[in-house]
């Protein structure tokens, strides 16, 4: 049985937590196109007021990426598919990664996207990535490109797949585990967790969330786990707007 269309009934003991490329944002050619709006940002404010602060941002993107996106807005931020994560009260923790082993693949794969016209490198700090957006037809030579690199860098590390893109990752953390770790700690703690996501990255966080009593919901079309899905980013828009009014029924004294 698929995902049933539209949202679950809204609830004021909800937390909540967004993916940002293609739930909040439509996908663009390069990560770094992408331009984050004034109205969503006052959203996202009225949400975590609405909702005790209990919002965060689950993303591929490093923290520092999504902080210069959504700048001055600061919510919780878990980065890199969960290597990383800003807390509530500000502190970025970090999983302990051995950087230099990642020296010679990052090099690697820039070469392999500068000699290949339509691939992207996209450079993350601990994770690395080659988008083919603009180049479908190479999507095999990324994948050859990324698995190359894996086995280099050995068990350390594993490979992510997601929509148009191949990455290589610290192994063992994922949005899952960075949903997990929010739902242990103050305010998410004792909350329904939310999770919007539309990738295949976004599977293993539907996978926690419902296991937690959660409603999880697809963006999008293709199988997912989700129990619910919204068609784009500008339902998903409609969605947190509409929660927004509902939970700010409360902070407004109505």
């Amino acid at each position: 049985m698929g995902p049933r269309e539209g949202h679950p009934p809204f609830s004021r003991d909800w937390c909540l937590f967004l993916d940002i490329d293609g739930t909040l944002l439509e996908h663009r050619d390069r990560p770094d196109d992408v331009v984050v709006d004034w109205a969503l940002r006052g959203l996202l404010v009225r949400l975590a007021a609405g909702l005790d602060r209990s919002v965060a941002l689950i993303s591929g993107r490093s923290i520092e990426d999504v902080e210069r996106l959504f700048a001055p807005l600061l919510v919780p931020v878990a980065g890199l598919h969960g290597v990383e994560h800003r807390d509530p009260r500000g502190m970025i923790h970090r999983h302990p990664i051995d950087e230099r082993a990642l020296f010679s693949a990052r090099a690697h794969l820039e070469q392999v996207a500068a000699q290949n016209a339509g691939l992207f490198f996209e450079d993350k700090g601990l994770n690395l990535a080659l988008h083919y957006r603009t180049a479908p037809a190479l999507a095999d030579f990324a994948e050859g490109a990324i698995r190359a690199v894996a086995r280099d860098l050995g068990h350390r590390f594993e490979i992510q797949k997601g929509k148009m893109v191949w990455e290589v990752k610290p192994g063992g953390y994922d949005k899952g585990t960075a949903i997990d770790e929010y739902l242990d700690e103050a305010p998410f703690a004792g909350r329904v967790p939310v999770f919007l996501g539309d990738d295949l990255t976004d599977e293993v966080g539907f996978q926690l969330v419902n296991a937690r009593g959660g409603h999880s919901i697809k963006v999008g079309t293709g199988r997912t786990r989700a129990q619910w899905r919204l068609a784009d980013a500008r339902a998903v828009r409609g969605f947190l707007s509409a929660l927004a009014g509902f939970v700010g029924e409360r902070v407004s004294g109505g």
